[in-house]
Order: C-alpha cells, then sequence, then structure tokens
C-alpha cells in the first residue's frame, strides 16, 4: 500500500478508501477516535469499535477549553502513551486533535481521516496543529506531523455545497502558489462537474496535496517558503475575527482577490492574471466583497501571529504559478489599499 505523499518521511498521505486503508494503517493496539457529532452520525458503523470523544461543531469551538475536555477524555479512558490517537473530521477536527494529542502526556501518535474538501487540501497536510485564542486564528500551536491522513474523496459528497466551495478557495490557492497547470484545469471545469465527477475531484485534490507536500518538505516549520501557503490569509483571518458571516475558505477567497489587487498595484502582477484569479473565484461561486470595511480588517492586521518584530510577511503573487514573500509594516500594507 503506497501512499500518494511521503511528507517530510514521516506522514504519509493516502488518497482512496477510508475504510479499506485503515484496516492496515491503524495499530494493533489501542484508539481512540476524536470526531464530533455529524461525523459519529455519518459513519458510525466505521468508528464504534473504538472509544470515542466527541467535540462541538465551528470554529467557535477551536479553543484551548476544548482541548482541555479532550484531555479530561482522555484521563477518563485510561489513554496511555502507547495509544494511537485518530481524528475523523474537517480541518476544526484535525486541528484541535493534532495540537492535544500532540500535547497529552508529552505527545501521542495520531493519523487523520479527513473529511472535508478544505481539510484534504490544506488543513490535514503539514503537521500544523492549533486553536485560536480570542478568536485570533491559531495562536497555540504545534509543528507535529501526523502519521498518516487519508484524503477520501467519496467522502465529500455529504458535504453541504458551502463547505464543498470552502475547499475549492484553498485548492485555488495551491494552484496561484505553485501549479498553473492546476490552475488551467480549474478554469476549464465546473462547479457542478468538481461536485458530481469523484475522478476528476481525486485528480485536483492529488495536485493541490503535491504543492503543499512539496513546500512543507522544504520548509516544516514555517521559516521561509511555507510562508507562501500563506497567500491570502492574512487579511482572510482578519475577516474572520471581524466577521462571523464567512467560513475561512470564503475568507480566503476574499483575501486572495484582494492581495491579488495590491500586487497589481506594486508592479509584481500583471493585471490580465489578477482578471483570471478573480474570475476563477467567481465563477465557483465566492463573494469577493469583504464582509466588513477594510479600515476594520487593516485594525486586526498587526495582530496575526505571522508578525515578528512588528512586520508582516505578505504573500504577493506575481504570476498564475508563482508567489513571493515580501516583508513589510503594517502600515506598509495598509497603504495598498488606501
Amino acid at each position: 500500500m503506497k501512499p500518494a505523499f511521503n511528507v517530510r518521511n514521516s506522514s504519509k498521505v493516502y488518497i482512496g478508501s477510508a475504510a479499506e486503508l485503515l484496516s492496515d494503517l491503524l495499530p494493533e493496539g489501542r484508539v481512540v477516535v476524536v470526531s464530533d457529532g455529524t461525523i459519529d452520525r455519518l459513519y458510525h458503523p466505521l468508528l464504534a469499535r473504538y472509544d470515542s470523544v466527541l467535540i462541538g461543531l465551528g470554529e467557535s469551538i477551536k479553543t484551548l477549553q476544548t482541548v482541555e475536555t479532550i484531555y479530561r477524555r482522555f484521563i477518563e479512558l485510561g489513554v496511555d502513551r502507547s495509544t494511537f490517537v485518530l481524528a475523523v473530521g474537517g480541518g476544526i477536527v484535525t486541528d484541535v486533535t493534532g495540537f492535544a494529542a500532540s500535547t497529552f502526556m508529552r505527545g501521542l501518535k495520531f493519523g487523520f481521516v479527513s473529511t472535508t474538501l478544505l481539510g484534504q487540501v490544506d488543513a490535514s497536510v503539514g503537521g500544523k496543529n492549533g486553536v485560536n485564542i480570542d478568536g485570533y486564528k491559531n495562536m497555540a500551536g504545534t509543528f507535529t506531523q501526523p502519521q498518516f491522513v487519508v484524503c477520501d474523496p467519496s467522502l465529500l459528497r455529504t458535504l453541504p455545497e458551502r463547505e464543498f466551495r470552502a475547499g475549492l478557495a484553498e485548492m485555488v490557492k495551491a494552484a496561484i502558489i505553485a501549479d498553473p497547470a492546476l490552475f488551467e484545469r480549474l478554469e476549464q471545469t465546473s462547479f457542478e462537474a468538481l461536485r458530481q465527477d469523484t475522478e476528476l475531484l481525486a485528480e485536483l485534490i492529488r495536485a493541490a496535496i503535491r504543492v503543499k507536500a512539496d513546500i512543507v518538505e522544504r520548509d516544516e516549520c514555517e521559516a521561509g517558503e511555507r510562508r507562501k501557503l500563506n497567500l491570502g490569509h492574512t487579511l482572510a483571518h482578519a475577516i474572520e475575527k471581524s466577521s462571523n458571516r464567512m467560513n475561512h475558505g470564503e475568507a480566503v477567497a476574499v483575501g486572495t482577490a484582494l492581495i491579488a489587487g495590491a500586487a497589481v498595484r506594486l508592479g509584481v502582477l500583471k493585471e490580465e492574471d489578477r482578471q483570471r484569479i478573480v474570475a476563477l473565484l467567481s465563477r465557483l461561486g465566492f463573494e469577493l466583497n469583504p464582509p466588513v470595511e477594510m479600515k476594520r480588517l487593516l485594525k486586526e492586521i498587526g495582530k496575526d501571529k505571522k508578525s515578528e518584530r512588528g512586520f508582516l510577511h505578505i504573500v504577493l503573487p506575481v504570476a498564475i504559478g508563482d508567489c513571493e514573500v515580501r516583508k513589510m509594516s503594517p502600515e506598509e500594507f495598509a497603504a495598498l489599499f488606501a
């Protein structure tokens, strides 16, 4: 059973049937599953044989309080250092579980079954685990690789349309960063085709994961090139903090469109490429106007966890398939949107 990707020689990424893959991937010892109520209801036959920890739904539960709840449940269940933790769910479940598992008893082995498109193309791959503090994204977290990640495109059939679309924003982001062929494929297909054609979707998921896996291979702890994966995210995180109208993928789409415009104003991106980015995101169904005033968003930017010594590392698209990271003060960044 060969993985699609082997990240850092420590985390294997598989694309295929979760039911078939788990029988070979899970260790013979004790396994505890962390998921949410929706996942437990949809996939109970797959998970019923294991002890479980259920957490809530939505970005609001991505907190240290939820991590404490998981810790206490682990203690109730008698989890020890030989226990394997399996997270089954979307990006929130995998982020929170990865943080809890990597810190409980100074670290347990864990793996993911990613059940959302956003999770499969981004959140579950790469070893970043974390929680929010007072609404600020991923302020507490670890870089710890899961033993494996299973991406099963067939699980995405149960996703609501809005959640499916959210994952496409991260797929577009990956294409802009390093895969012009993926961008062209997305331009040539429709939202409906992506929903209905599982083989096509699996192919595009593989391409998006390859972008992230290649970058993480070279820069696991975001000291340099991995910062490119934050394309659109500085503004997206501010949108999520300032408004509850958009989910993460929707905010990333807005942030990506806005930063493409800024890149044109800086003279590093052609207007033609900006138009292609905006056209693709619009055709996939994204609303690209920020839900709050730019002035309010820019006030939040300086609190971004990625700021260092008062400077931001801003990811600018310079072509379809290429980005650069530029160091800016919050004032310089705000001036781009004056």
